[in-house]
């Protein structure tokens, strides 16, 4: 795991909330996960993800809750390995994902997750029992079981198309975007995640052996994606996305603005693993996912707003990118009822 993968130190605090006495911190827990205590109250600090991994397996120990005692009956310890195990026995990314959220729904008593497939988008949907939204950390924890997971049995990271929260936004949002995804939509109706459905047709051939190594790394393997929100790459996306496409710099003028030279530019983007093209097209893709998640605009100004030549440009861009028509995503998005 790259040193440049870290993680807010308010999610540390989100997870210490339920699992330490009176809500005072364990410092010597926090210590043997090589975390600062002095450094928890103070709002820019961070930790690394191998840190904060660690902090997980000591809670989860210490509580006997791999769920950071967030539910009644929470998640006992061995049950990630017991769910991933009888996960990867089915022939499918779809058919292990009913087994893993059928154990989830059986064993959490707040959370109950449904996977709902809709033509050629998917939805793992969290039925409730309760009025009140949880915390967005409950949430986001359950998120990051699942889909973590979802993408070692598939052998490839599952991309999220969106992700749906009754909860309200919290103030250290940029950590979940970087995590999971730029779109995220916070008080809505439900909460749920919305992937492509054909990542459900994804065969599982996992080994005992491959098994044991999952394990024995977890919950470190499932952070591995994480990036620092700080990064060169995260600055260029925030000016991307406070631009009009059409008023994009090219690589040479933000090089320039960046007080860099075109070759650092990119061998910078490059450590981070990406490149400027591939930013601009996440930027799209990511304006495209809000502007659908609302009645309007219509689909000629979305399309005219990316830069696309006429509609029809967007919508062949759109099923390239995501498989399914933004016609029907759009549908699925503003759907009020969970299983229409």
């Amino acid at each position: 795991m790259s040193e440049k993968d870290t993680i807010s130190m308010q999610l540390v605090r989100e997870a210490l909330l339920q699992t330490c006495p009176a809500g005072q911190p364990d410092v010597g827990v926090l210590r043997r996960a090589g975390i600062d205590p002095a450094q928890l109250e103070l709002p820019e600090a961070r930790v690394s993800a191998d840190a904060y991994a660690q902090l997980w397996r000591l809670l989860a120990r210490r509580c006997n809750d791999e769920f950071f005692a967030m539910d009644p009956r929470g998640l006992a310890v061995g049950s990630l390995a017991f769910m991933t195990r009888a996960a990867m026995a089915q022939p499918t990314l779809g058919e292990g994902l009913d087994v893993a959220l059928g154990f989830l729904s059986l064993m959490l008593a707040d959370l109950h997750p449904t996977l709902i497939r809709q033509q050629s988008l998917a939805e793992i949907v969290i039925n409730e029992p309760r009025e009140q939204p949880r915390r967005a950390f409950t949430y986001f924890t359950f998120w990051m079981i699942v889909h973590g997971v979802a993408c070692w049995l598939a052998g490839r990271r599952i991309p999220i198309l969106a992700i749906d929260l009754r909860c309200a936004e919290p103030s250290f949002c940029d950590d979940y975007r970087v995590m999971f995804s730029e779109s995220l939509q916070f008080d809505r109706p439900r909460t749920r995640m919305i992937i492509a459905a054909d990542s459900l047709d994804l065969p599982i051939k996992r080994t005992p052996q491959e098994l044991q190594r999952f394990l024995a790394e977890a919950p470190g393997n499932i952070l591995v994606k994480y990036r620092d929100p700080a990064s060169l790459g995260r600055r260029v996306r925030n000016d991307l996305l406070h631009r009009h496409p059409n008023q994009w710099p090219d690589a040479d003028a933000l090089a320039r603005q960046l007080c860099l030279s075109p070759s650092t530019l990119r061998r910078r983007l490059a450590e981070e693993g990406q490149t400027y093209q591939g930013l601009k097209d996440s930027v799209r893709r990511e304006l495209a996912i809000a502007w659908l998640s609302e009645a309007e605009p219509a689909m000629a100004d979305i399309a005219e707003r990316l830069g696309f030549a006429d509609s029809s440009s967007f919508y062949k861009a759109f099923r390239k990118w995501f498989g399914c028509n933004p016609g029907h995503y759009r549908a699925l998005v503003q759907a009020r009822d969970p299983h229409c």
